[in-house]
């Protein structure tokens, strides 16, 4: 994309308790208007075996809108 729109960019850096929960900040909470409750679907990419890298979608809004969301970085991640 040319424009940037849409584009992914590091939000923030967490570190994940003893539990394995994390923590979302506040402000991209806020910004992405997350509350309690708010079901995320988890997108998982491996590389050789290992999860490299995953992404968080609104459970919502799965109905296939999920390839063309994360279909260029998954592709850009299996190169």
């Amino acid at each position: 994309m040319s424009d940037n729109q849409g584009c992914c960019k590091i939000e923030a850096v967490v570190t994940m308790d003893a539990k394995g929960q994390i923590v979302l900040p506040k402000n991209l909470r806020e910004r992405a208007k997350l509350e309690s409750g708010t079901k995320l679907a988890i997108a998982a990419l491996e590389r050789e075996g290992v999860v490299c890298c995953f992404v968080m979608v609104r459970a919502e809004a799965l109905g296939g809108t999920v390839k063309n969301m994360l279909g260029t970085m998954f592709q850009e991640a299996h190169e």
